[in-house]
């Protein structure tokens, strides 16, 4: 849920606002003569970036040899599949 208080609510209770945001993921559009003029709000987790690329696909499990074996047999189950459909045009009317 969104709240509206004004700026000069939230610049005299700015640590309460603050808390609500951090520990209950609240959002607030600050408002100025009745007009949103800024939002408070959690901010959003970081995207991986290319360098965790190595410590992150170390973190994944490992398959046993026979299941990567078996994973290997779906996919060119399915890309013999795919190769069966007929081609469309998505751009055809």
């Amino acid at each position: 849920m969104r709240s509206h208080p004004s700026v000069s609510e939230v610049a005299r209770n700015f640590s309460e606002y603050i808390d609500r945001v951090v520990h209950r993921a609240e959002r607030f559009w600050l408002m100025r003569d009745l007009k949103p003029v800024a939002e408070l709000r959690p901010v959003e987790a970081e995207s991986p970036r290319l360098r965790d690329l190595p410590s992150l696909l170390s973190s994944l499990p490992h398959l046993a040899p026979g299941d990567v074996e078996a994973f290997e047999s779906d996919l060119a189950d399915a890309r013999r599949e795919l190769d069966n459909l007929p081609v469309h045009d998505p751009w055809g009317s």
